[in-house]
């Protein structure tokens, strides 16, 4: 099931939009303000966004450029502005494409379909991940330091693609639960705690000396960019 983000201030645009795709059969989360919406974006993993511009706190081309530096999410722009500069700009922040209000919903679930279709096709053909020694190839479902392969349990490995798939995003406990248990997090944290600790044990038995993982406190996990 594909995951979609509708940053959008107007309540009912927000809602009629999120309406749209979950009757399509796509789970939908909703953002109101422009700095709620990166947030969410930090914190989950989602399939594709839609995205205002004139959005309170943080505009929109704010966000995709700030998305930019770590993610490389479809976001599909939905605006009022109609100015040919204006989407030229956005396009070339980051945007993957741009919709006009007032729009029809059936042009809008045919441009995210397009565009889910597009990213899926480029993701097959990129299935395998690099961090420092840690490599990970989706398409056999292995994980490798320094080129030596580590067997790793079902959600380990889920876990790791997810790090290596989302090398600067910080995972929280909720997050990572979620989407790797699928289900609702109702504060298991012992879990996450486990996974985490059985991970680097395993990683350090082939490369001790290094951290992968680290915690940031208060947050959740990330890859570690120095040592």
């Amino acid at each position: 099931m594909y995951r979609l983000l509708v940053i959008e201030d107007n309540k009912d645009v927000n809602a009629m939009l999120s309406e749209t795709f979950q009757n399509a059969g796509y789970e939908t989360q909703a953002a109101f303000t422009g700095i709620e919406g990166i947030n969410k974006i930090k914190s989950e993993v989602y399939d594709l966004i839609l995205l205002d511009i004139m959005l309170p706190y943080k505009s929109g081309d704010m966000i995709v450029k700030e998305v930019r530096e770590f993610s490389e999410v479809p976001i599909i722009i939905i605006s009022a502005k109609e100015m040919v500069n204006t989407k030229i700009d956005l396009l070339k922040l980051g945007a993957d494409d741009y919709i006009t209000k007032p729009f029809d919903l059936g042009e809008v679930q045919a441009r995210v379909e397009t565009l889910l279709r597009r990213t899926q096709r480029q993701k097959l053909k990129e299935q395998v991940y690099s961090f420092k020694e840690l490599r990970i190839d989706c398409n056999a479902k292995r994980f490798y330091i320094n080129d030596a392969e580590l067997e790793l349990t079902a959600k380990e490995y889920l876990i790791m693609e997810l790090f290596l798939k989302h090398q600067d995003k910080i995972f929280t406990k909720a997050s990572l639960y979620e989407s790797i248990w699928e289900e609702e997090y109702i504060g298991d944290d012992n879990t996450i705690k486990t996974h985490i600790s059985n991970l680097r044990n395993k990683i350090k038995s082939k490369k001790s000396g290094t951290e992968y993982i680290e915690t940031v406190w208060g947050l959740g996990y990330r890859l570690k960019k120095s040592n």
